[in-house]
């Protein structure tokens, strides 16, 4: 079958690797991304870091950094050259680039399928909520990251086959225990986002409380960077916490190999809850234990793998991470846990197995 995917997710090189795995499954996959992606962190370049089995083209893009707004100007002509049976959008509905895309699968009689992430149920102003009811009604297939995504896709009144597949897995072979353990003071990790809804603020007060020995990394970049550096300095435990920047996603895997236990204190905010959690699933493969908070997905990442703690509760927070620093026998059972749940439902094989069952399905309903 021939799969034509359009996805700016997929300039990040640890992604890539579900590309490969859904292209030796018998598709004949070409992907399409912009050269580059901008946002609040900075821009991310494109990694071409797993490319075996398919084909990743650049092409370019207008209004790079805007959700809403991108598109692609050449896009006409990738999909007439390539004749998809299957054109994957892998954009929310409300977005142009997705308007774009279902618009013209038609004119190639390609069948289209779209991904959403949004487990809130919002309306938009015109004319994006007109887009969005469009492609509602006429997209013949609909992913959506959780259940609650696909609970909100309904809501809203999609009507066609659906499917809960997360975006992406997690790579077996990038993402692996370390093989020895290291001396070093109790490290906890925050990967993602510096922006107050990711909550790290909350992590820093809860450091702040630890007593004892202990080392805070922070790694990723964002609007609340500067606030957060003053906080470690006013709260006198600066010298315990390492600001290490945005990273490129290949030197993600030996981040985790730093880190005693990997923190996700996420808040939820009117417009937006945790819609994932991704370092989660990399922290437990690489046998990390995790702790997050109860916004939005991170429950139902986590299982019964890690320790989840009611969102903004600084004391709480506090008091597991002093439990799991204390207790190596704790920490040696949440490792296990963690590493056999990533196994069970968040590889990258699994994540394709799924994607390609939708493929087929869309194929045999022509």
């Amino acid at each position: 079958m021939r799969v034509l995917m359009l996805s700016k997710a997929c300039i990040v090189g640890i992604y890539q690797p579900k590309l490969e795995a859904i292209a030796s499954r018998g598709v004949e996959l070409t992907v399409l991304v912009p050269p580059s992606w901008r946002d609040e962190r900075g821009t991310q370049q494109l990694e071409r870091s797993h490319s075996a089995g398919y084909q990743l083209r650049a092409i370019p893009i207008r209004f790079n950094g805007s959700f809403h707004l991108h598109h692609y100007p050449t896009l006409a002509r990738e999909i007439a050259a390539a004749q998809p049976q299957i054109l994957h959008i892998d954009e929310e509905p409300y977005n142009l680039a997705t308007w774009q895309a279902l618009r013209l699968a038609g004119r190639v009689r390609a069948k289209s399928l779209f991904f959403t992430w949004q487990n809130i149920l919002r309306r938009y102003p015109p004319p994006f909520n007109w887009g969005e009811r469009w492609v509602l009604r006429c997209a013949d297939y609909a992913l959506a990251g959780t259940d609650d995504a696909a609970d909100v896709l309904r809501r809203k009144g999609y009507r066609g086959p659906l499917r809960a597949i997360p975006q992406f897995g997690t790579s077996t072979s990038l993402f692996r225990p370390a093989k020895t353990a290291p001396q070093r003071p109790f490290t906890i990790g925050f990967i993602g986002r510096i922006v107050p809804e990711k909550g790290p603020h909350i992590l820093l007060r809860a450091a702040a409380q630890l007593g004892g020995e202990w080392r805070l990394r922070l790694v990723g970049g964002g609007s609340a960077l500067d606030e957060l550096i003053a906080l470690a300095g006013s709260l006198n435990i600066g010298g315990n916490v390492t600001f290490a920047g945005q990273l490129p996603s290949t030197e993600l895997p030996a981040e985790y190999h730093k880190l005693d236990v990997l923190v996700l204190p996420s808040l939820t905010r009117r417009n937006w809850k945790e819609q994932f959690g991704r370092v989660l699933v990399e922290a437990m493969a690489s046998g990390v234990p995790v702790i997050g908070s109860d916004s939005g997905a991170i429950p139902g990442v986590v299982g019964g793998a890690g320790r989840i703690l009611p969102e903004g509760d600084v004391s709480a927070l506090a008091g597991a991470l002093r439990e799991l620093r204390d207790d190596p026998t704790l920490r040696a059972d949440m490792i296990a846990k963690g590493r056999a749940r990533f196994l069970a439902h968040f590889t990258h094989e699994s994540i394709a197995e799924a994607t390609v069952k939708v493929y087929r399905e869309m194929l045999n309903k022509s």
